[in-house]
């Protein structure tokens, strides 16, 4: 503890006596100051106890010594040391009566007790409280760093929760926390997850305060990259002291060694995983599986889905994870989706393959992505898309049919579930119900979905119109000089598989109208109805929306 006016009062060799507000006397003392100035304020810090012999002051005056103690107190001197037998013999009642008025600590200085013995003494007082600190620091360093080896970051926890007398986290990068302690914080903790995003979207790397109720939280960045890996919250009831300071800090260090360790073994996985997934789309499974070994191997022994993702270039990485805990950005990006399913599968304790395609300048961002079927990693995938999604990922039109997405945001398709050996395959029809996804202006679009539908929305896009409308275009312009309804008489016969009668009694005419007005059809056309192909080109025709 810092030194305080009740310890300099009750150091024997100084003989201090407390004249006046002795009820303050727990307040700590920065610094012993010597100033015989009428007005000593402008240069005080705040926090010093005052010495003075009264040379320069009236001090039997009681207009004065109000407006003397009055400024003290405003300028934050914690108390007023006065030397007795020197220039008075005794405290004068004019000055005793103001600190008194202003419960002002007021202390009485004997004669043999010099100002510079009092001013050593503060300095002594203030250099062992911080030799404690700093030892109680190294103390704490040593013992976060033993149990950080021992327990990873759970033990880290523990230790600095106890060390600052009040509780830390460990948040992932999208926001969720990863460990909290003691148990109690973890609720606590979860309720700041939008502050983390906000921490990790931010190109600053300094802390923050949070302030609340209950607490003073402190949020730390962990990593050394311009985007932070990770976040530290440390709460506590009130501000950190030098020891706790020193406790926090080391946790930081540790945590960001552990951070960018993790960093360099998730690159290395990264690459592992690339190589696995290029031997399994080359219908090599058992070469997959013998370089996978325990880090993928538990995935490719069941059923799996894959995925495949596309975002701008250059999106903006949100935060967030499946349950929809934290925001992502309007447009999603690939860096946030592998960041939301590596926490989802790391929480459930499953495996999960994630490979980044290279990216061209200016092109899309791509990640392919092995699922265990129904694993929280793939509920996680789903969820991530759909709520980028949710904050525009643009239209079909914008997006195209070809062209690499345009303005759209996040898309991503998915194959059914498969075995190692249908690779190939599901990494196919995830590329089609990407293909879906960005057709429709759909973030997210499951193969299964594309199969159990109608081919005829695939079909709506401005080249399938302009080949329907170029195709019926003769026979609207025959139908709009008002000879006849050859539109509608071709519709009925389709829709009737050729039938004369069905389809003459759905039009209300006779069927030998219905044969008439049918070969007006194929000589308008020039093509023949008994040819399969004309009647199928036909149909979707008149079934594609103008």
């Amino acid at each position: 503890m810092p030194p305080t006016l009740a310890s300099l009062v009750q150091h024997s060799a100084l003989k201090l006596t407390v004249r006046a507000g002795g009820d303050r006397l727990d307040t700590p003392v920065r610094w012993a100051h010597v100033s015989e100035l009428a007005d000593p304020v402008p240069y005080m810090e705040g926090g010093e106890l005052l010495l003075i012999t009264a040379l320069k002051l009236d001090a039997e005056d009681p207009g004065e010594m109000r407006r003397y103690v009055r400024r003290l107190a405003k300028a934050g001197v914690v108390g007023l040391g006065f030397a007795v037998g020197v220039h008075y013999d005794d405290i004068p009642d004019a000055l005793l009566d103001a600190a008194r008025d202003e419960d002002f600590p007021l202390l009485a200085v004997p004669r043999r007790t010099p100002f510079i013995a009092i001013s050593k003494a503060v300095s002594e007082a203030i250099a062992r409280d911080q030799y404690r600190a700093v030892t109680a620091g190294f103390a704490a360093q040593r013992e976060l760093t033993r149990r950080t080896l021992a327990d990873g970051p759970e033990g880290l926890l523990a230790v600095l929760a106890a060390q600052v007398d009040g509780w830390a986290a460990l948040y992932d990068a999208s926001g969720a926390v990863v460990a909290a302690a003691p148990e109690w914080a973890a609720r606590r903790a979860a309720r700041l997850t939008a502050d983390v995003a906000r921490l990790g979207r931010s190109a600053a790397t300094a802390s923050a305060v949070v302030g609340g109720a209950e607490d003073r939280v402190e949020l730390h960045p962990l990593g050394t990259g311009r985007r932070p890996r990770s976040a530290l919250a440390v709460g506590t009831a009130s501000s950190l002291g030098t020891a706790e300071r020193y406790a926090v800090h080391s946790a930081i260090a540790l945590l960001t060694l552990t951070t960018e360790r993790s960093r360099a073994l998730h690159a290395a996985e990264e690459r592992i995983g690339t190589a696995v997934l290029r031997l399994l789309l080359a219908a090599r499974p058992d070469d997959a599986r013998a370089v996978a070994g325990d880090l993928y191997g538990a995935l490719l022994d069941a059923p799996f889905r894959i995925a495949v993702a596309v975002a701008p270039a250059g999106s903006t990485a949100g935060a967030g994870t499946g349950g929809g805990a934290a925001s992502v950005s309007a447009a999603g990006s690939s860096v946030g989706l592998a960041e939301a399913v590596e926490s989802a599968a790391a929480r459930a304790g499953e495996p999960v393959l994630i490979a980044p395609a290279p990216v061209e300048p200016d092109g899309p961002e791509r990640l392919t992505l092995v699922l265990a079927d129904g694993g929280a990693a793939a509920h996680a995938c789903a969820g991530y898309a759909e709520e980028a999604g949710a904050g525009g990922t643009g239209s079909a039109e914008s997006a195209g049919s070809g062209g690499s997405g345009g303005g759209a945001g996040l898309v991503v398709g998915v194959s059914p579930p498969v075995l190692a050996g249908g690779a190939p395959e599901a990494h196919q029809q995830a590329e089609q119900a990407l293909a879906v996804a960005r057709r429709r202006g759909r973030p997210y679009v499951e193969h299964e979905e594309v199969a159990a539908g109608s081919v005829l929305p695939l079909l709506a896009d401005d080249a399938v119109r302009a080949f329907a409308d170029g195709l019926l275009r003769a026979l609207r312009e025959h139908d709009a000089t008002g000879r006849g309804d050859l539109v509608a008489s071709l519709r009925a016969w389709l829709s009737r598989h050729g039938q004369w009668d069905a389809a003459a009694a759905d039009l209300g005419v006779h069927r030998h109208t219905l044969r008439y007005r049918m070969r007006r059809v194929e000589e308008i056309l020039g093509r023949s109805l008994d040819d399969p192909d004309v009647r199928m080109e036909l149909w979707l025709a008149l079934k594609i929306p103008r």
